[in-house]
């Protein structure tokens, strides 16, 4: 195969994840808003950055650079569905779209620059549609390869054909998107793309390992997939036929899981890894669906099982993105669902783990908890997700093993009267009674107004020996359900340490002291 990068046109929607929240959460794109994920920043909008606001930020140091600034959870899930109406609007003047991940797409620029009169006509005849079908900004790069067209999309450049290595090598390595292969090299002095192309690759094997060969092959220009890709074998496909229509996600997405790891399976037994995943469905009106999704690194079993989901999640929604864009949800449910590897490599390259492949233990666990899903139903296996909630027992929720963590108000402010941090380590399932008293031994009372009678002294859990509490802070009120007599419930907790170093929160509801939980 020949080793000539595809000239490629690529559309990139600027702060995507920031426009995703608007799209789906209401989050509105124009006020200062940052999207966390692990505590740090990794997309903002144009007004956080005006204050500041920068990708790589933890929480903290971003919200005192901005004090109006909307926080918002990255969530891949809800980034996807929104970006599927962007698709579908170009795949209406263009076809053979590729998804690169959410917020970019690409297509072999050849065919829209034969048919809409030239490169710049054709990548300003599909702004201009995505902007009116689903009333988002987008950019357009063109150059040889993916990774090229992406970069010059940020800018809305057209590269020459064969201009790409030389567009590349003045950029930093940041541009590469590893950030722990480019601090390396920065510390070893390659500070641009031009400089890491320059090493031998030989050495660059060596050194970095199979994807950081693929990182220096890119920074020279050379987009890895037309060399290593070649077509599969057509029984690498994997199908599923439905007798019962799948027209809710939950269950499409638990019949994507099993096909899969199918899927990965039957990659790893031929040696393979798959880079380019076709996801096709049919739909008991015989409507046929397609979609193509690609990335940079190694599906795993894992990444195909997200990405199916994301995918199946965005039909059968129906979401209609902004502007009232297409596509609408499909008449009937799904009765045939299929995987395809549209493009793979060779796992030669991959070096494995210490004590055998890398993420074995993690793949084979995956795996186990499927397979008791598939005997017992997916409610048999859950995972605790952290959600809203005033009190540590109502943050905590459990979800099916597989289904999308997503917290119960992604993006939402803090819950008013929500206990500070830290969080308690353990929260008891049923409260415990006790007992707080002063120093002379008389009962601790809270009034209506928040007046504690006396300073908390001795605490007996139960029918324990009172244990002396050196420290404690409080009272917190909480009143929930006011505009409910049947439901109102008013209490007021406590934060107390005691002698023997324990910590523990209590509540004082009625007259009556509880322990809700304690603290490492």
């Amino acid at each position: 195969m020949s080793g000539a990068p595809v000239r490629t046109l690529l559309l990139w929607c600027p702060d995507w994840p920031v426009l995703a929240a608007e799209i789906v959460d209401g989050v509105p794109a124009t006020d200062p808003v940052a999207v966390l994920h692990a505590n740090r920043v990794v997309a903002c909008s144009e007004r956080a950055r005006a204050e500041g606001v920068r990708r790589g930020l933890r929480k903290r140091e971003a919200q005192g650079r901005c004090a109006q600034l909307a926080v918002v959870e990255y969530d891949p899930g809800r980034d996807a569905r929104a970006f599927e109406p962007v698709v579908a609007a170009v795949e209406e003047l263009v076809a053979g779209v590729e998804v690169v991940r959410p917020g970019a797409c690409a297509v072999a620029a050849r065919g829209p620059s034969r048919h809409l009169g030239g490169e710049e006509a054709a990548a300003e005849r599909i702004v201009e549609h995505v902007a009116q079908a689903c009333a988002v900004e987008s950019q357009v790069g063109i150059a040889d390869g993916v990774f090229a067209a992406g970069l010059a999309a940020r800018d809305g450049r057209v590269v020459p054909p064969g201009g790409s290595p030389g567009f590349l090598a003045g950029l930093p390595v940041e541009a590469l998107g590893r950030p722990a292969l480019a601090d390396l090299l920065r510390r070893l002095g390659v500070r641009t793309l031009g400089d890491f192309a320059g090493l031998p690759a030989g050495d660059v094997l060596a050194r970095f390992g199979f994807d950081g060969a693929l990182a220096h092959r890119l920074a020279a220009g050379r987009d890895h997939r037309p060399l290593a890709v070649r077509r599969p074998p057509a029984d690498l496909a994997v199908t599923a036929e439905h007798d019962e229509p799948l027209d809710r996600v939950d269950a499409a997405a638990f019949a994507a899981r099993a096909l899969a790891e199918r899927l990965h399976d039957r990659l790893a037994a031929h040696g393979l890894a798959c880079t380019r995943l076709g996801i096709e469905a049919v739909t008991a009106h015989g409507q046929e669906l397609h979609r193509v999704w690609r990335h940079d690194g190694l599906l795993t079993a894992a990444a195909i099982a997200d990405r199916v989901r994301w995918q199946l999640d965005g039909w059968l929604s129906g979401s209609t993105g902004r502007g009232g864009a297409r596509p609408t949800r499909p008449t009937a449910g799904i009765i045939r669902l299929r995987l395809i590897p549209d493009g793979v490599i060779a796992r030669g390259g991959l070096q494995p783990g210490l004590w055998g492949e890398t993420g074995e233990e993690r793949e084979r666990a995956h795996r186990a908890l499927s397979r008791v899903q598939g005997i017992l139903g997916p409610e048999a296996v859950v995972t605790a997700v952290l959600g809203g909630g005033r009190s540590p027992a109502d943050q905590v929720r459990l979800v099916p093993w597989g289904d999308e963590r997503r917290p119960t108000r992604p993006g939402a402010p803090p819950w008013p009267g929500r206990l500070p941090p830290p969080a308690p380590a353990v929260v008891l399932p049923e409260p415990l009674a006790a007992t707080v008293h002063d120093a002379a031994g008389e009962p601790v009372a809270v009034s209506a107004r928040l007046q504690v009678s006396a300073a908390p002294a001795r605490l007996a859990v139960g029918a324990a020996r009172p244990a002396e509490i050196t420290g404690w802070a409080g009272p917190w009120p909480v009143d929930e359900r006011w505009w409910a007599p049947a439901e109102a419930r008013r209490r007021a907790r406590f934060q107390v340490c005691l002698a023997d170093g324990t910590a523990l929160l209590l509540a004082v509801e009625a007259g009556r002291w509880l322990v809700e939980a304690i603290y490492d």
